[in-house]
This record gives C-alpha cells, sequence and structure tokens, in this order.
C-alpha cells in the first residue's frame, strides 16, 4: 500500500512537471521504477499503459485551455506512434542485464540534454507563426518515439525542445500540442509491449497508480503552464533525471566505481545541479527585467517634412 501511495505521488508530480513543461512524466516515473528494481522493459510498459489515460486527460485539459495545435499533433504524433511501436518491440527483446544500464544511459543523457538546453539557452521567440513542416515533424516524432519506449521516456525531451528551438510556436502550444499527441506514442507502445512482453512483469496497480495521481494533476498542470517559468522548471527537473540515472549507472556492475568516488561524483553533480537552478533563475528574472524596460520605452516619432 506504502508503495502504491509514493506511486500516486510521483504520478502527481511528473504529470505537473510534464502538463507544464511538456517533457519528463516517463523519464521520472521509470526512473522510480528502476530505482527500486523493476525490470527495465516492465518498467517502461507500466509507465506508458499509465500514459494512455494522463496524456488523453492532459491532451483535453489543454484543449480547453486553448493550448493545443491539431496540425501539430496529428504530423507528429502517428509517426510517434510507428516510432514508439518499434522501439518498446526492440527493448523487449533486450535482456535485463543489457537493458538496465542501455536504459539509464538513454535516461542519463536525455536529462543532460534538458538540463544544459533550459539553463544555457533558455526559448526562442522570434519565428512566432511561422508554419512546422511535415519533413521536419515526421522524422522528429519517429526518433522521438522510438526514444520514448526504448528509454522509458524521451517523446517530451526530445520533441518539445526542438519544436521550442525552432521557435515558430508559443511555448505553451507547443507544450500542449506534445503532451496530446503523446497519446498515440502511449497506446503504440504499450500495444508494442503487450506484442514483446505480453502481461509478464506488468503490474496493473503500479499503472493505475500513476494514473490516479496523473489524473489529479493534469489540469492544474494545463494551467499552471500559463505561470511557470519554463526555463527554471526545465532545469531542476533536469538535474534530477541526471542525478539519479548517473547513481544507477556508478551502482552497476558495468561500471564499478569505488563507493567513495560515487559519492564525490554525485556530489558534484548536485552542486552543478543547484548552480544551474539558480543560473536559470537569474537568468529569467533578467528577461522579466529587459521585457519590463522595453515596455516602460516610449515610442520613436514620427517627423514628417
Amino acid at each position: 500500500m506504502r508503495t502504491l501511495v509514493l506511486l500516486a505521488l510521483v504520478g502527481l508530480g511528473a504529470q505537473l512537471v510534464d502538463g507544464s513543461l511538456g517533457m519528463a512524466y516517463g523519464v521520472t516515473s521509470t526512473t522510480l521504477l528502476l530505482a527500486i528494481g523493476t525490470n527495465p522493459a516492465a518498467a517502461s510498459a507500466t509507465v506508458h499503459l499509465a500514459e494512455i489515460g494522463t496524456t488523453l486527460a492532459s491532451g483535453a485539459s489543454h484543449w480547453r485551455f486553448g493550448n493545443v495545435d491539431w496540425r501539430v499533433v496529428l504530423r507528429i504524433g502517428v509517426p510517434g506512434a510507428v516510432g514508439a511501436f518499434a522501439g518498446a518491440t526492440f527493448l523487449s527483446w533486450l535482456s535485463t542485464e543489457l537493458a538496465r544500464p542501455l536504459m539509464s544511459v538513454l535516461l542519463l543523457g536525455l536529462g543532460v540534454y534538458v538540463l544544459t538546453r533550459f539553463t544555457f539557452r533558455g526559448l526562442r521567440t522570434d519565428r512566432l507563426g511561422q508554419p512546422l513542416r511535415r519533413r521536419f515533424l515526421t522524422p522528429l516524432g519517429l526518433v522521438a518515439g522510438f526514444m520514448d519506449a526504448t528509454g522509458g521516456g524521451g517523446w517530451g525531451p526530445v520533441g518539445t525542445p526542438a519544436i521550442l528551438a525552432s521557435g515558430r510556436m508559443e511555448p505553451r502550444k507547443v507544450i500542449g500540442s506534445i503532451d496530446t499527441s503523446e497519446f498515440f506514442v502511449a497506446v503504440a507502445a504499450s500495444l508494442g509491449f503487450l506484442v514483446g512482453l505480453g502481461t509478464a512483469g506488468i503490474d496493473p496497480a503500479w499503472a493505475l497508480a500513476l494514473l490516479v495521481g496523473g489524473l489529479v494533476a493534469a489540469p492544474i498542470a494545463a494551467w499552471l503552464v500559463r505561470l511557470v517559468p519554463p526555463r527554471v522548471l526545465g532545469s531542476a527537473v533536469g538535474g534530477v533525471i541526471v542525478l539519479t540515472n548517473l547513481r544507477t549507472l556508478l551502482s552497476t556492475d558495468v561500471l564499478a566505481v569505488d563507493a567513495g568516488l560515487r559519492d564525490t561524483l554525485l556530489g558534484l553533480v548536485v552542486l552543478a545541479w543547484i548552480a544551474a537552478v539558480a543560473y536559470s533563475f537569474v537568468e529569467h528574472r533578467r528577461a522579466l527585467e529587459r521585457e519590463r524596460t522595453a515596455a516602460r520605452r516610449p515610442a520613436p516619432e514620427i517627423t514628417t517634412s
């Protein structure tokens, strides 16, 4: 019972972050399941099973708040489903000994990407309104879907920053569209795991607990996306993912790192994480101040001869 309550809280927290940032439900939930010893394929399958419900609720909530571009949803969601099904069947065939470190490496890489992307680059907004082409969204969906299924998360960390970096959509619409299209990915990945695994190792109670927490958080997150600074939240979430998966990797037989060295490395990562969040917060405040200054500056006078 204690585990189910913990999983529900994780599902709630992960969905709050995912719904307001457009990523991290899968990587956060899968990271926890791996940390308590779940088989990698079963962990990803459990999370994707829960995501069928959470992404449906999140998409509906984002739609109600006007955060969804349906053309983008379809253009990235359909190829994303193809990639997710392929990734799920691929992970199902791997041995546990190989899959566990592989998934931790993928999650670690995604965490580093999220952390550095949001800490040092922030969000681009200079090309708002320009259309996103199918030739960009289709391969992005295939790659993100495959990464999502094999890594237990990756749809948001790959898809959201890529579209944000294009500067062609408002951040809230990027997040809402990615969250909504993830429903296709969750369904396809779940089907892939059922083909590859059957029901072996998948605990329906765990999936239900994650789902309940996510359902509670979905409408709150869709509202928060208008208020929470994505730059700061991205740095915070990226640090959690990096720290947790680095700890998992350093504890495996593959690396066999001495306990003292492991603790030192993790301590340095914590310090870097704190510095990254602080830097993001300072840069966010500076950006707000620049916007206020620009708004107060009088418009240039137009003279006629």
